[in-house]
């Protein structure tokens, strides 16, 4: 018998190395943020923005959907090896954009990297709440979503200005092979299984009701729509993954508009997810503090102006204010939306729960695609930003009206378990 300890601070080695990894899941993204829209238009000659936005669309669902069963596999199988098999499927995605002859097959990139995503950074998720228990959840989450969202905008800067100097394609994508040479490296050889985690905090957590653990459809149907504070969290997970698909694939075709060079198109759209990334340090510690009612809701509502900013400025500055004022209200809602599921859903069926979250979440980076893609089309680029807006406005009202405050302070202590 040996103690195994919930907490960051007991698992710091382990957590930091999570942190690490979580990294470069997100560099993995952050190559196409600032390159994809504009190789479809000057290489493959797509002028629909319903066309172009198709690669968020297919990203959107195969993540979506793979977030679900990461869930359940990390649940039966084991956290590494889900972690493991998602770097193995990450393995031909920069190859494949290097040298794609035509837009099918970037779509089948992005097809790779949607469940190379789903695997990665849904099990990131999973095993750093499985370490770090009820205290600091809310951390755990922030630093989570930090280390990835930070290394999405610097990946999509040093693309930006990797492309500015040699072009679109290839030498960007070298990047990716260092990062899944890297990820896949630590997370086969250093990074060590945490189901046992979960078998600790499920005695701190108490008794399960008569009724036992509930089964996979009763989880899914909880999460999406009869809990209200689960299924609160996922339609506000959604709307934010919808305004994110919406920026990926249009900021960057509405900054060109703006007549923007490809350098600062590159700086514009690393700001987002840079202060995205660094503001969750703060807020998802704030959330352990104050509750995730507030913070989810507020957290909306600052994203909404955010687009509406981006919309109504001219120039470079106010872009960039707008893009700051987006990442900060994502901040305040990413990790407290995971903190969230984690305070409701017991331990034993949690990481299932988290899955359920992720896919409604995920759907969003194609429901945004294609509502900005069609929208723009039809009624141009400003009036499809104007409807994402609206959007997300409605989104925090659902919140402050239907959420209850899902913090409950609980002690962390260690508890006598075999590690399995």
């Amino acid at each position: 018998m040996s103690a195994v300890r919930l907490g960051l601070r007991e698992n710091l080695a382990q957590f930091s190395l999570l942190v690490v990894v979580n990294a470069f899941v997100g560099a993995m993204v952050g190559m196409e943020r600032t390159l994809l829209s504009p190789i479809a238009e000057q290489e493959f000659h797509l002028a629909a923005k319903t066309a172009i936005l198709s690669f968020i669309v297919v990203f959107g669902v195969t993540k979506a959907f793979t977030n679900y069963l990461a869930g359940r596999l990390s649940d039966r199988f084991g956290r590494k090896h889900v972690l493991v098999a998602g770097w193995l499927v990450a393995a031909p995605v920069p190859f494949l954009l290097m040298w794609a002859p035509s837009w099918t097959w970037v779509l089948v990139a992005n097809a790779f990297l949607g469940v190379s995503q789903g695997l990665t950074w849904s099990t990131t998720v999973i095993m750093k709440i499985d370490l770090a228990g009820a205290k600091n959840r809310g951390l755990a989450m922030g630093l989570n979503e930090f280390a990835g969202y930070f290394a999405v905008a610097g990946s999509a800067l040093a693309t930006g200005l990797i492309a500015a100097h040699y072009g679109l394609r290839p030498q960007p994508f070298f990047l990716g092979v260092g990062f899944v040479a890297i990820g896949l490296a630590l997370s086969a050889l250093v990074v060590r299984e945490t189901k046992h985690h979960v078998a600790a905090e499920s005695k701190l957590h108490g008794e399960l009701p008569p009724e036992g653990v509930p089964t996979q459809r009763e989880i899914f149907w909880r999460t999406s729509l009869l809990d209200k504070n689960l299924s609160s969290v996922s339609q506000a997970g959604l709307v934010n993954n919808l305004n994110d698909g919406m920026a990926w694939g249009l900021f960057p075709l509405f900054f060109a508009a703006a007549r923007m060079n490809l350098a600062q198109i590159g700086t514009l759209a690393a700001i987002y997810p840079a202060t995205w990334g660094l503001s969750q340090l703060l807020t998802g510690a704030w959330s352990d503090r104050i509750g995730r009612k507030w913070l989810i809701a507020g957290g909306m509502w600052v994203q909404a102006v955010g687009i509406v900013l981006v919309i109504v400025s001219r120039g470079f500055v106010g872009f960039a204010a707008g893009a700051a004022l987006l990442g900060i209200g994502t901040a305040m809602v990413y990790p407290t939306l995971l903190a969230a599921i984690g305070d409701v859903a017991h331990p034993s069926w949690r990481a299932s729960s988290v899955g359920v979250y992720r896919l409604w979440r995920d759907l969003g980076y194609a429901f945004g695609a294609v509502l900005a893609g069609v929208a723009a089309d039809a009624l141009g680029l400003p009036s499809a930003m104007w409807i994402v807006a609206a959007l997300t406005f409605g989104s925090g009202l659902v919140v402050a009206a239907r959420m209850s405050e899902t913090l409950r302070r609980s002690p962390v202590t260690e508890v006598e378990t075999t590690p399995s």
